[in-house]
């Protein structure tokens, strides 16, 4: 064992050597390993990144609320005909069942484009008609001014609580609340301004307009309605089996078939974070997998160079054999180079591409930090020696393989 552990110290001394005194081959030798694993590293950093973002950003919206949403099967839609959530729903929810701990009905932002002027400066934004209750549910609080009062909602005033993106894009006073502002050509009172929540998904959470549900009821009409109801179980209260309830409400309310589809989903924060994480782990997997490919050509590239380096050193591998070398001897020696050749190239890829992942972090707005998981790591540094042992194989036993008179006699 000491004898062996004698003779891989002097190949790899050897090998380093040969790496030395080809500096410039070794480096074009490798670029193409350095590149494969950039490429690599930083997908996967920007993946990483971009989800760790996205995740804080789903727990900020609380993993105990749930949203009820209407649902339309596909082979519905092919008919024309889209399924409805209405006021009377929250109203059979709120009457029979009593497990809710908060319960809150909104218009959801059926005006995506939807016009809004301050004086000469206008602007697009959603419009949700929402319940008193809504900000406890939502918990959207008010940073400036108040929030809507059961009286709005009752007498239908045309007050509207807005987020704080709209302040800069109106070009409001730092403090709007009494200022007047023209929704889709009706006026509106602002009462407040909510407190800033940033980006997700790329989509400004802070751009909105909020009105009394009756108000945006009433705006609307009853053709128009269509509703989204958000709550929160008791405590101790079985998620799932309430869920059950609510089925059980929603379905006879409508005299639904037992075999027929739920007219309805549940939407949860947990929901939202495994279904983002399915696509991200698929998108993830299947970009790392096709900038992989440059790596199987940085080991033909290392296999080539390799290949012309026992050409090189014909005379010089016959001068080793002649003096006692023995053919597995020589065949560590080239393997040794080739493996760490792939190595230093994947350690010259980590550190490219975590800082092209860290540079677009920096630039990109709305990109978390740069992750690199150690997984990751792990995988680019196994994968290059793997095309290391592979690639230099070849030339490795060719050169193990040469006879060292033939050697001698190569010119």
């Amino acid at each position: 064992m000491l004898a062996f552990w004698q003779m891989f110290s002097q190949c790899a001394q050897s090998a380093v050597l040969s790496i030395r005194l080809h500096l410039l081959r070794s480096g074009l030798t490798t670029l193409g390993i350095i590149i494969g694993v950039a490429a690599v590293i930083s997908v996967v950093a920007i993946m990483q990144g971009l989800s760790a973002g996205i995740r804080g950003q789903l727990d900020d919206l609380g993993s105990d609320m749930t949203t009820l949403r209407a649902f339309t099967t596909p082979d519905q839609e092919l008919l024309g005909f889209r399924n409805k959530l209405t006021d009377s729903d929250y109203d059979a929810l709120l009457n029979k069942i009593s497990d809710f701990e908060q319960i809150t009905v909104a218009m959801p932002a059926f005006s995506m484009g939807l016009s809004v002027s301050y004086g000469r400066s206008s602007s697009q934004s959603q419009l949700i008609g929402a319940a008193p209750n809504y900000q406890d549910v939502i918990r959207i609080y008010p940073q400036l001014g108040r929030f809507i009062l059961p009286q709005d909602d009752e007498r239908r005033r045309r007050v509207a609580f807005i987020g704080p993106s709209l302040i800069n894009k109106l070009q409001l006073p730092a403090n709007p609340v009494g200022e007047f502002v023209l929704i889709s050509g009706d006026w509106f009172r602002i009462i407040g301004v909510g407190e800033k929540r940033g980006s997700l998904f790329g989509f400004d959470q802070d751009n909105y307009i909020i009105t009394p549900f009756q108000t945006a009821k009433a705006l609307n009409g009853p053709d128009q309605l269509q509703v989204e109801i958000s709550y929160r179980a008791k405590a101790g209260v079985d998620e799932q089996a309430l869920q059950q309830q609510i089925r059980h409400v929603l379905r006879a309310k409508r005299g639904l078939a037992s075999d027929a589809a739920d007219p309805f989903e549940f939407i949860t924060a947990e929901k939202m974070k495994s279904q983002f994480n399915q696509v991200l782990n698929s998108v993830t997997l299947v970009a790392a997998g096709v900038v992989g490919i440059s790596l199987l050509v940085g080991g033909i590239g290392v296999m080539n160079i390799m290949l012309v380096s026992v050409t090189e050193r014909t005379r010089e591998i016959g001068i080793v054999k002649a003096l006692g070398a023995t053919p597995q001897v020589i065949l560590l020696q080239f393997l040794l180079e080739a493996v760490l050749l792939s190595l230093f190239g994947g350690l010259l890829g980590l550190l490219l591409g975590y800082g092209v992942a860290a540079l677009l972090g920096a630039l990109i707005p709305g990109l978390s930090d740069a992750v690199v998981p150690l997984w990751a790591v792990l995988l680019s540094l196994g994968f290059t020696t793997f095309i290391g042992v592979v690639f230099g194989l070849m030339p490795a036993v060719k050169a193990a393989r040469l006879a060292p008179i033939d050697a001698l006699r190569y010119e």
